[in-house]
């Protein structure tokens, strides 16, 4: 992708902001911190970022709903599991 990259206005206002607001809870778990941060390094502002997630968890709920499954969350081998 080359040039500026704009964020755009399309589609339902609500889900829009209900996917922002995951977003935002999401990276401070530890499953999607790393993802946010790894966007965050490679410069995407913080809003990008936050959209990239929210993208990932919009992907990740159709995926449950079209398979019927439960969410099983992959933990990163160098996450800290003693606290």
């Amino acid at each position: 992708m080359r040039g500026r990259r704009k964020l755009t206005k399309k589609g339902r206002a609500e889900l829009r902001r209900l996917l922002y607001m995951a977003a935002m809870a999401a990276r401070r778990s530890e499953t999607r911190r790393g993802f946010y941060d790894r966007h965050r390094a490679r410069g995407l502002s913080t809003i990008q970022a936050l959209v990239a997630l929210a993208r990932k968890l919009a992907r990740v709920a159709f995926a449950l709903l079209m398979n019927a499954t439960e969410y099983q969350p992959r933990i990163s081998s160098r996450a800290c599991t003693a606290t």
